[in-house]
């Protein structure tokens, strides 16, 4: 197989990547409690992985309401940042670039997680369903539980937490970070604002698609004016068909998914950002997304694209040479392998992931997978 592709060096705003390889954002739960801080471990962990062309954090809370999950890392604290320094330090010294995702989970939280035991934030009062939420239940311990109710957000409030997303962008800055990646995929806040299924609210950021996509239009843009849109993504999961009732909650699945979130990537067009990242169903016998759909996206949006969702080397491959990627991601081969890149060069076997060690826990499963050479 012709892999040279994929080591094509390619501009990603300010930045001349080496390869077309990226590590996505991965949820491991390795922060440092309390405080959800990065830890060494975690340093150790994305410098192995350097060898990427291009590195986005796992998903960060902006602010201690956006925690979804135990033992998530947040950038909002002095502490956080200090903490996330470490991580940027070690990534540089090995030569990639890396981004902090911005992540706020609105409704798919529990109030255990939540200041004070408040109940969670969303668009509209309305429970997330098919999804578990990840509670700590002892020290070191979890289990996973449903979402609570969440409470509608005040106008107000929508318009504050637009300023948090700012913040968080200007505390990655502090931590070193080269760019920052907003989440707004998996069904978290701003894909509930995006959605007509979770935002059901009658003021100006609901109703019309128009209404809905002005979240997230004004978190591109409060979130450029601090990193510059050339060192900004979003990350968006375009689901074309409902999930399977026992599987983890991926998103929202929109009357006409098309036009939904062609209009919000035309949003992203506007603001000039760097890349848009699409993340496909990455279950077993996933639907692909429709060809129609990755063309029209090509045409709508003219900075860098990078597609992730259980991809081979093969179909990676085949994603760049049709023009319709700029990038490609990969999640599970990468957490496996930390010399992924080496291997797709070489052909080199990959190491099997382990799936009882992905969420929390130690140095196992995490930092001690084996390079090739070992």
């Amino acid at each position: 197989m012709d892999t040279s592709r994929f080591f094509q060096s390619v501009q990603l705003g300010p930045y001349v990547l080496n390869n077309r390889i990226v590590l996505p954002p991965l949820t491991r739960s390795r922060s440092t409690q309390p405080g959800n801080i990065a830890n060494p471990l975690m340093a150790t962990y994305y410098q192995q992985r350097a060898g990427a062309g291009f590195m986005v954090t796992e998903g960060t809370q902006i602010e201690p309401r956006g925690q979804g999950y135990a033992w998530t890392p947040g950038i909002h604290s002095q502490a956080q940042i200090d903490g996330w320094r470490n991580v940027t330090d070690a990534v540089h010294a090995a030569g990639s670039i890396i981004f902090a995702q911005l992540w706020h989970v609105g409704r798919v939280s529990h109030t255990s997680l939540q200041p004070d035991g408040a109940a969670p934030v969303a668009p509209s009062a309305i429970a997330a369903t098919n999804v578990k939420v990840f509670i700590e239940t002892g020290p070191g311990a979890g289990a996973l539980a449903e979402p609570s109710v969440p409470r509608a957000l005040s106008n107000a409030e929508v318009k504050e937490l637009v300023q948090l997303y700012a913040q968080a962008a200007r505390n990655a800055l502090s931590a070193g970070f080269d760019g920052v990646e907003i989440h707004c995929a998996n069904g978290y806040l701003v894909n509930q604002f995006i959605s007509a299924h979770s935002n059901q609210r009658d003021d100006e950021y609901g109703g019309s698609l128009h209404n809905r996509l002005r979240f997230l239009r004004e978190i591109v843009q409060a979130v450029a004016e601090v990193v510059g849109a050339d060192r900004l993504g979003v990350r968006f999961a375009p689901l074309f068909e409902s999930t399977a009732e026992d599987r983890v909650y991926l998103g929202l699945v929109e009357e006409d998914p098309h036009n939904t979130y062609i209009e919000a990537i035309k949003v992203l067009e506007e603001a000039g950002i760097a890349y848009l990242s699409i993340a496909e169903a990455d279950w077993d016998n996933a639907p692909a997304l429709p060809e129609d759909f990755r063309r029209e996206v090509r045409q709508a949006f003219s900075g860098r694209i990078i597609y992730a969702g259980r991809y081979t080397t093969e179909r990676g491959a085949q994603t760049l040479e049709a023009g319709l990627g700029d990038l490609i991601a990969f999640g599970r081969p990468f957490i496996a392998n930390p010399d992924l890149p080496q291997r797709i060069a070489n052909g080199w076997p990959l190491n099997p992931v382990d799936p009882a060690s992905m969420y929390g826990g130690t140095e196992k499963g995490y930092s001690d997978y084996p390079t090739y050479a070992e």
